[in-house]
């Protein structure tokens, strides 16, 4: 995998999806850099490498869904499930709405989310932790255990320590130095 974890940086790097200077995050926390996931989610050769990577993660945990917080988790989502499926091992997809729909059913997550199933979350990024936590909370809400939590990155700033704590099973593909260095993560 390490191997592809260095291509997905690589990657990132030709792509412009790590940038540095002045950004406030989600969060509303302020930072010198900024990593935009989907430039790498939303690439061909992206979505491979993610799903390459993710795959025996999830298969290791004994995922029978992934899912996360729309929108940064919609296209990792569906490149795994599509991935898993090629691979004869399928892995249906689920996404978690930021909030519940007005009408309709007005449900909270979409796709075939089954109670009772072991689910893995993903998001592009964890600083805080937050929408990781707002969609294990979806699943687990739903009837669901969270056996893996991951992230393309992990920014190192308190989420996922705090997953950890609450005693998910976090691991990220990319981490940032306290500098804003990017690097593969060498153990999952």
């Amino acid at each position: 995998m390490n191997e592809t974890v260095d291509r997905l940086l690589a990657l990132a790097i030709e792509r412009g999806a790590i940038k540095y200077g002045d950004f406030t995050l989600t969060s509303g926390k302020k930072s010198s850099y900024y990593f935009d996931g989907r430039l790498l989610s939303l690439d061909p050769e992206g979505t491979h490498l993610i799903s390459a990577a993710l795959l025996p993660l999830l298969h290791q945990a004994g995922a029978q869904a992934i899912g996360g917080t729309t929108l940064g988790a919609d296209p990792i989502v569906a490149a795994v499930a599509l991935a898993s499926h090629l691979d004869g091992r399928p892995i249906p997809a689920f996404i978690v709405r930021k909030e519940s729909k007005s009408h309709g059913t007005k449900q909270n997550i979409e796709g075939p989310l089954q109670p009772g199933s072991k689910v893995a979350i993903v998001d592009d990024v964890c600083t805080t932790g937050g929408s990781l936590f707002h969609a294990i909370e979806a699943a687990e809400e739903a009837g669901c255990t969270v056996v893996k939590v991951v992230s393309l990155l992990d920014r190192n700033e308190g989420g996922s320590e705090e997953m950890r704590r609450r005693g998910y099973d976090f691991a990220a593909l990319l981490a940032a130095t306290p500098e804003g260095k990017i690097e593969p993560v060498a153990d999952q």
